[in-house]
């Protein structure tokens, strides 16, 4: 119900929402949790495993019990926290994991078999029979799983990546937030403050309490709008700092738009930041523990804190009958603030003997506890057991408070563990779990308003002498110093299930059966029992379930030890990491500098290593992709063609020992390599098959720059620092990736040195930059580098420039060789243009071809050793037998060759037995006048002139084919050296 008079809310803005299709009425400034208790609706979800009726439990993101879906069609969101959501007028919001209505759930009956459903029942049933798993459990098991369901249409919202550097990151805006960043500010540092809240000042805005003789909540906004109004300060109300990375990096989740009902073309849903801090501060503050005992888990039994925090901020009564529970000072808080605002408080519990309460106007019972709650889809009573007995109140609203943890998750995530601090019974953050932060307030076991504010300009004070800076002198603010007095107590005794992890369904009976089963590793409790492996990671119930198998294996809390804290801190959507990439597949998409024209051009982009390469450029009247790649064909062998080879693999090398690391890595020799030139390699693997081949051009005497295949250029690069981290730690040499720093452009046929002179600053001709030759050219104003080397057979060059400058040059490049009768070629054109050269790629290179399969054996040279070569000996791999790369060309009445094809003998029966080899690669060449090919076939280099038979019983092809050599067109090679 409200409460007049109380709250932070707009009351002059009305706005309605509906859950599960009805209408409900709340105000600016509410969220779904607090404007559906103001309207008394207590039952708001349905239990994990047993469906049983939850309500809400606390007031922030660690809520287990209220999760919703939100939204209607593709934009539904499930899992939807509702203490997190703010309503906004037409807001749909349903729930979740009920069937066929959150009122009657017929799920619910599977709380009727709990008996037999506890901790690792799947591990000890649906055994038999065997093949009912996949047939019966299986289907009947995972549709009954999980909480909300996502809805299966793609999803049109917006996500948004972004990127954030500052000299302080202060995570959690309550009283030491805030205070260290007003500190921090002052004093000139770059200062990010970041809240998952969407009201900064944290438990201020739910305590009735003043500092600096002002409402906390008043004083809060004081310093909000300071910070607002400096330039260097960045406020991020509504994000979450969900995860601590390596070197200052953090992870962030800012949601954008979940608040508004309109958001302006392409807005944003959410926005994932990556923020990268010089220093931090933590001041995350802390999460109130329940208290375990029987049907603790009723509609209507929540945190005292959060009682507090609906009283106080949003103006809602949880209950018209409020009992208060428990075992420390600030449940009195609570009873003393209900009792002010004109709520009936039932009963003031508090399990310690002999303390005082002061300006009690409703009973107290001391050394008492609540040990039952009864009622089903709503708290009716609760059942109290003192030393002379139990007996029951009535009340719709329990507010019990079994002490504080600090909220310390992000300390954890670089591998760091909490530790016990026996004086507040919690885990602490360790110092220097995370390099660079600080750590000041709840989150560090500090509960008084004033300790807070000291703890976080003490931080800001040690962040700012890290950072080089010095803090100005600023009064403290006047605040409460009352101490924490806590008196542990994690469960009660009684009969029923006595629920620690409300998410998962897991009860403390639960814990006792993994520790009786031996699985005392809290570890192994957590997986044989799932307590903390749900969205809210155990938030509400870790402490409280290491107490029980601490008492259940006779150890202390400090010696069970924790379970791990991963990030996300909260869940993130997969869409907001991903931001940019929906609709893309999972790997990433690798773009060259001319893809944009390519694609201008009409170009149908192929996958290659990740770059996507433009297949053909069509033109004109062409009605297929083989006449494009015909005519491109024509371009290299008859005028001048331009492709973009920058996806090639590129790794500069350098150092006093390059040359020597070239000769280990490659068959053949590369220290003999004079500067200005290139030459052709073959490396191998440790086991003697052929990993790459490419070129490396010799730049200066100890300067190399190497290429790979496209696909390999990521595996060559491990190989090399495998070499010289492991292998050869000595030796001098340094490797770098530049494959993206140069874009690279193949100018190839006989006019391609006419197309370059008309470009380069210094005109070249045979003799002064023959084959093979390489070297640094300038071409108006821009540094290049030029290679002469051929993948097509034809008089040809390669021109790197920066890669800032490749979209320019390619333009360039196609329109002076259009001018030449000439023009841009694409993959498939490439592909025919090497099968005419008997040109290999990792068609052929496919991990199982040798040096001599491949007929190229003479390449390893005897006067040096490499690596691969000894494995390379042996007589498996020198077998005559083996498969021996050949040419085919059809000549038979089928004049069509399809890759991966099998070869068999003239007459012999189309079997696995009888296969004598396959194809690898096949493409029409238009010199030759029919299709060609390349494949292995056993003695392959013996067999020219044999005629075999291609079957490719996929396609249901066969033709006759010719065994020949593998180059087809200018054997001798002259073309290229001309």
């Amino acid at each position: 119900m409200r409460i007049a008079g109380r709250g932070l809310i707009d009351r002059d803005k009305p706005v309605s929402f509906t859950f599960d299709g009805r209408r409900y009425d709340g105000f600016a400034g509410d969220t779904v949790a607090s404007a559906m208790l103001a309207n008394g609706q207590r039952l708001m979800g349905r239990s994990f495993k047993y469906h049983r009726p939850r309500g809400v439990l606390s007031a922030g993101s660690e809520e287990p019990n209220a999760l919703v879906t939100t939204g209607v069609g593709p934009a539904s969101e499930p899992n939807v926290r509702a203490t997190m959501q703010e309503i906004y007028e037409g807001l749909a919001v349903r729930s979740q994991n009920a069937w066929p209505s959150l009122d009657l759930d017929l799920m619910a009956v599977n709380d009727l078999a709990s008996p037999f459903l506890g901790a690792g029942f799947y591990y000890k049933t649906f055994m038999w029979p065997r093949n009912f798993w996949k047939r019966v459990y299986e289907p009947v098991i995972r549709r009954a799983a999980g909480l909300g369901r996502l809805s299966g249409q793609p999803n049109a919202d917006a996500y948004e990546k972004a990127y954030a550097f500052c000299d302080l990151l202060v995570i959690g805006a309550g009283p030491a937030g805030l205070m260290a960043a007003l500190v921090a500010a002052r004093a000139g540092a770059d200062v990010i403050l970041a809240d998952e809240d969407a009201l900064m000042g944290g438990r201020l805005n739910a305590e009735n309490e003043h500092v600096d003789g002002q409402p906390g909540h008043a004083w809060a906004a004081g310093v909000v709008a300071e910070l607002a109004a400096m330039d260097n300060v960045r406020l991020m109300p509504r994000t979450t700092v969900t995860g601590a990375y390596d070197g200052g990096m953090f992870g962030a989740l800012e949601r954008v738009n979940q608040h508004r009902a309109r958001r302006g073309e392409g807005a944003p849903l959410e926005c994932f930041w990556r923020i990268a801090a010089k220093q931090s501060i933590l001041a995350s503050g802390a999460l109130e523990r329940p208290v375990a005992f029987a049907n603790n888990d009723r509609p209507g039994i929540m945190t005292a804190g959060a009682v507090r925090a609906y009283l106080n901020r949003w103006g809602a009564a949880p209950g018209k009958q409020v009992a208060v529970f428990g075992n420390n000072d600030d449940a009195h808080r609570t009873a003393r603030d209900l009792a002010a605002a004109g709520v009936h408080v039932a009963a003031l519990i508090d399990s310690r003997e002999g303390i005082t309460v002061q300006n009690a106007d409703f009973p107290v019972l001391r050394g008492a506890v609540v040990c039952n709650a009864s009622g089903r889809k709503e708290l009716e009573a609760v059942t109290i057991r003192t030393a002379g007995g139990e007996h029951k109140i009535q009340a719709d609203c329990l507010a019990m408070s079994g002490g504080w943890n600090p909220s310390l998750h992000l300390t954890c995530h670089l591998g760091g563990r909490p530790t016990w601090e026996p004086d507040i019974h919690a885990f602490v953050p360790t110092p220097g779990a995370v390099p660079g932060m600080h750590v000041a307030g709840a989150c560090n076991g500090t509960f008084s308003t004033h300790g807070c504010l000291a703890a976080g300009v003490a931080a800001a004070e040690n962040a700012l002498e890290a950072l080089g800076r010095k803090a100005k002198a600023m009064d403290l603010p006047q605040a409460d110093d009352a101490p924490y007095n806590l008196k542990p107590l994690w469960s009660v005794p009684g009969k029923g299930r006595a629920w620690l992890d409300f998410q998962n369904d897991v009860c403390m009976k639960d814990v006792q059966q993994a520790a009786a089963e031996n699985f005392r590793s809290v570890e192994h409790m957590k997986r044989y029992t799932t307590q903390g492996m749900a969205p809210d990671q155990g938030k509400n119930s870790n402490v409280a379930a290491l107490a029980v198998l601490a008492d259940a294996t006779g150890r202390g809390i400090a010696e069970t030890g924790t379970t791990t804290f991963r990030p996300p801190y909260t869940p993130v959507a997969i869409a907001a990491m991903g931001a940019g990439g929906q609709g893309k597949g999972f790997a990433p998409e690798r773009l060259t500098t001319s893809h944009a024209a390519s694609l201008a051009m009409g170009a149908p982009m192929v996958e290659a290593g990740l770059w996507y390469r433009p297949s053909y450029f069509p033109r004109g009247q062409e009605r297929n992709w083989r006449q494009s790649c015909d005519r491109e064909v024509g371009f290299v062998r008859k005028t001048v063609g331009i492709c973009d080879v920058s996806t090639l693999g590129k790794i500069d090398i350098q150092g006093p020992d390059a040359a020597k690391l070239l000769d280990l890595i490659y068959t053949n020799k590369f220290s003999t390599l004079k500067v200005g030139k290139v030459r052709y390699g073959l490396m191998l693997r440790e086991d003697g098959f052929v990993m790459d081949d490419g070129t490396s051009a010799r730049l200066g005497e100890s300067h190399f720059l190497m290429t790979t295949t496209t696909g390999a250029a990521g595996e060559v690069m491990r190989h090399l620092e495998f070499v010289t981290q492991c292998l050869h730690p000595n030796w001098q040499v340094h490797l770098s990736s530049v494959t993206e720093q140069w874009a690279q452009f193949a100018v190839a046929g006989p006019k391609s040195r006419e197309l370059l002179n008309g470009l380069l600053e210094q005109p070249i001709d045979n003799d002064s930059f023959s084959f093979m030759a390489c070297g640094d050219v300038r071409l108006g104003g821009v540094a290049a580098r030029l290679f002469r080397i051929s993948f097509s057979g034809e008089h040809a060059y390669e021109i790197a420039v920066p890669a800032r400058y490749g979209a320019a040059l390619f333009d360039l490049l196609v329109a002076r060789a259009e001018a030449l009768e000439g023009g841009a070629y694409g993959m498939e054109a490439l592909n025919v243009l090497r099968l005419e050269k008997g040109h290999i790629t990792h068609a052929e290179i496919d991990g199982r071809a040798t040096a001599e399969d491949i007929g190229m054996g003479r390449m390893l040279s005897d006067a040096k050793d490499c690596i691969g070569k000894t494995m390379s000996e042996r007589p498996g791999l020198r077998d005559p037998e083996r498969g021996q790369l050949v040419g085919l060309r059809p000549v038979g009445a089928v004049k069509q060759l399809t890759a991966g094809a099998f070869l068999f003998e003239a007459g012999a029966e189309a079997s696995r037995e009888n296969a004598q080899g396959y194809t690898t690669s096949v493409g029409f060449s238009p010199d030759v006048g029919t299709f060609i090919g390349l494949g292995f076939v056993t003695r392959g280099r013996a067999r020219h002139g044999e005629v075999m038979r291609m079957v490719d019983h996929l396609r249901e092809i066969e033709a006759e084919v010719e065994i020949c050599a593998p180059v087809f067109v200018d054997p001798e090679g002259g073309r290229a050296r001309g």
